[in-house]
């Protein structure tokens, strides 16, 4: 399964905590908590079968927009992908906001991903590409062995 998620990756920031005596609840900042809100709405427009369940396969491709501080010459290059991100954020930040908002709407549970591929390019159109194989689960045992 091939999706486009037509949206700006935003990196997963550091969660904020608030306290009240001996309680503490930990919270996304407005930013990741606003991506992974309008990202999992996208997701559910456009796949409406069940969560995926069994080892899943991905390859995600994230868009990040071009610096508007670049010359022409330099923002053709970037957009050619002759020259790709090597800037803040890291793409593990990127994959990880992206995973946890998908989580009961692509696949189940982001723990069922087993092997990834991940790029980091610009373009004049931030997006999110994602393709998906899944080795499902043959029978209730094979769920149980863990």
């Amino acid at each position: 399964m091939e999706l486009i998620f037509n949206i700006e990756p935003q990196q997963q920031e550091r969660p904020r905590a608030t306290g009240r005596g001996k309680f503490i609840r930990m919270y996304d900042p407005p930013k990741t908590a606003k991506f992974k809100k309008q990202l999992r709405a996208l997701a559910a427009e456009t796949y409406h079968d069940a969560p995926l369940e069994g080892e899943i396969y991905l390859k995600v491709a994230f868009y990040r927009k071009v610096q508007k501080n670049v010359s022409k010459k330099e923002h053709d290059r970037r957009v050619s992908g002759a020259h790709r991100p090597i800037v803040k954020p890291d793409l593990s930040n990127y994959l990880k906001s992206f995973e946890d908002a998908l989580n009961g709407v692509l696949w189940a549970d982001d723990a069922m991903i087993v092997h990834e591929e991940i790029d980091k390019y610009y373009s004049d159109e931030p997006r999110i590409e994602v393709e998906i194989k899944v080795k499902e689960l043959k029978n209730d045992e094979e769920r149980n062995q863990n």
